[in-house]
């Protein structure tokens, strides 16, 4: 008896395989619709390509202007303190010519209060210290020791501090009360 070809699972009338795939009418051609999905493919890498360049030439540019800026701003700071500078070169050379100690100390006296008028005009500001209580944010605590003040106030003032609106530019170093001495460590 022979096999029917049927329950072998293949086709009759093909020697021993499957029978082509045939496509029903109307349907689309595979290959043509993995040729479209390859050129989708290959404009969204393109289009990538170009956003990831465009992004890197962005960045560049961005950083360039970040420089500027910075170059611009260190030139007006420089430009405040110039005429401090230019005076102070002047009171020296005056002082090196007449030799009056007193002219040459009104002049930097006048210098000096230059310099605070453009501190105070950048909105710097000195760090109160001495009888304030101590404040780690503004505040740099070198010592501290007994005092008959309450526990962290400051005693003294070794280098003075400077804030910028809420910002604390350089902290002030000082000394802090500890409070008063136990009876039995006072020093006589």
């Amino acid at each position: 008896m022979i096999p029917d070809e049927t329950q072998q699972g293949t086709t009759p009338g093909t020697e021993g395989g499957a029978a082509p795939v045939e496509t029903m009418p109307g349907a689309p051609d595979p290959a043509a619709l993995l040729a479209a999905k390859d050129e989708e493919t290959r404009g969204l890498i393109d289009r990538l390509k170009r956003l990831q360049a465009e992004f890197d030439n962005y960045r560049k540019r961005v950083l360039r202007d970040v420089a500027a800026i910075e170059e611009r701003t260190s030139d007006r700071e420089i430009l405040a303190f110039l005429p401090l500078y230019d005076n102070l070169e002047r009171a020296f050379a005056a002082y090196a010519k007449d030799g009056i100690a007193a002219d040459f100390v009104a002049g930097v006296e006048r210098i000096f209060g230059q310099f605070a008028q453009i501190l105070d005009q950048k909105g710097v500001g000195r760090i109160a210290t001495v009888g304030e209580r101590f404040d780690p944010s503004q505040h740099e605590a070198l010592m501290s020791m007994h005092s008959p003040l309450d526990k962290n106030v400051i005693l003294e003032e070794f280098s003075p501090g400077y804030t910028r609106g809420d910002r604390t530019l350089e902290p002030s170093k000082v000394s802090v009360s500890q409070g008063p001495a136990p009876k039995g460590e006072e020093e006589t």
